[in-house]
């Protein structure tokens, strides 16, 4: 018996160190991923203005890389259930990678943005999958390791990506680009089995592919109030941030005089504070406590953005943009670990369908709603709108608290 305890305690320690290399190896994973579609989305910049597409159709090309992540996220949900991450990855990137290898034959702007749809119409069972795994493997290791997710792919994404684009594209030109762009795909469904097989399906969550499946997949967000918690907040996060980083260079550029080289260090430097943010603080949010981690967010968040509202210097708007990306970084650690929580009991795939599909909407509106309102308005003045949503979140957050203690 006295070694009863130091036995199950060495098995524990065991098991934990074995689930931190799986969530190593899937975070590898994940930021080549990223990689990949960051030098694609580079390269197809350039290539469309090689076919010489003018605004419209450069602005239909931008928006069908959208389209087919909205329309698919949910079924790709339903499908990850049904058949496991694994298969799902694999068909997505092989879909995807073939379509990637096509391209140095497209020669007309409107051929590429059917191809990019249909990539897109891709992209979910991709996405999802890795969402799924991700969030199994957090439920084992705590939140901790929440914002890893979204740190690693925008890493590989947004700060290794234009890198390697440019790289490419001086070194073999758009066909070779291409051809580099759908070799990684496939590199990744040679990877992906190494992690994927440590899925654990559940049969309580296995569900068949129908439109009754797809109505109650989206019914749950209103039975489930974590779950409508968490969209809402991911969806209003989502909307900050596209609104950030669209508008942003065309404030500073018209209001402040920034040279485009500047204006566009606003974006490096809320984009480098959100993935240190990711990176560094969930370790926080485990000794705070998520309401009181989720509350010292809310108020970041809203400092930065009623800085930046009543920002009238320089210096005020490289501090709206670092104090932002932090503030975003922390709600964005506690939104993953709700989302994970939910997904353990209602199914993965499931929930990472549902955040797929949250994300992307958020950051259309964003852009979209923000901008016509802040084109009537003041662009400046939707930061001092946004900080009253999250104002909003932080009041029902402490009354939420108060309730629980009196009773």
């Amino acid at each position: 018996m006295k070694n009863a305890q130091p036995l199950a305690a060495d098995k524990h320690a065991n098991d934990l160190q074995g689930q931190r290399n799986v969530l190593a190896g899937f975070l590898c994973l994940n930021a080549l991923a990223g990689l990949s579609v960051g030098v694609a989305k580079v390269v197809l910049s350039l290539y469309a203005v090689q076919l010489q597409a003018d605004a419209i159709q450069l602005a239909l090309i931008a928006g069908a890389q959208s389209v087919g992540i909205l329309l698919m996220s949910l079924p790709a949900g339903v499908l990850v259930d049904q058949h496991g991450p694994l298969r799902m990855f694999t068909i997505g990137t092989l879909a995807s990678g073939a379509l990637y290898l096509a391209m140095p034959w497209i020669d007309s702007s409107t051929l590429l943005c059917l191809i990019i749809l249909l990539i897109s119409c891709f992209m979910p069972l991709r996405i999802v999958s890795l969402s799924a795994m991700f969030m199994q493997q957090i439920g084992r290791v705590g939140v901790g390791m929440a914002g890893w997710f979204r740190a690693t792919h925008m890493i590989g994404m947004l700060l290794l990506g234009p890198l390697v684009a440019a790289w490419l594209l001086d070194s073999v030109g758009f066909a070779g680009g291409y051809v580099a762009i759908g070799s990684t795909f496939f590199v990744l469904v040679l990877l992906a089995p190494h992690i994927f097989r440590h899925y654990q399906p559940t049969q309580a969550h296995a569900r068949t592919f129908s439109l009754a499946e797809l109505t109650a997949q989206i019914a749950l967000v209103g039975s489930d109030k974590l779950l409508r918690d968490a969209c809402l907040r991911e969806f209003c996060i989502q909307a900050v941030n596209q609104f950030y980083t669209f508008f942003i260079v065309v404030i500073a550029i018209q209001a402040f005089l920034f040279d485009p080289t500047q204006a566009a260090g606003l974006i490096s430097a809320q984009g480098a504070s959100y993935v240190l943010a990711l990176l560094g603080m969930g370790s926080l949010a485990s000794r705070m406590g998520e309401q009181l981690f989720f509350r010292f967010g809310c108020v970041i968040v809203i400092c930065a953005l009623l800085i930046l509202g009543a920002a009238a210097t320089d210096w005020m708007l490289w501090l709206g943009a670092i104090v932002l990306g932090m503030g975003l970084g922390m709600l964005q650690i506690m939104t993953i670990s709700w989302f994970a929580k939910v997904g353990a009991q209602r199914g993965q795939g499931r929930i990472a369908g549902l955040t797929t599909f949250v994300g992307p909407a958020g950051g259309l509106v964003g852009s979209v709603i923000g901008g016509t309102v802040g084109h009537w308005l003041n662009l400046q003045i939707m930061f001092f709108l946004m900080a009253a949503i999250f104002i909003i979140f932080l009041l029902k957050s402490m009354r939420g608290s108060k309730m629980t203690a009196t009773q």
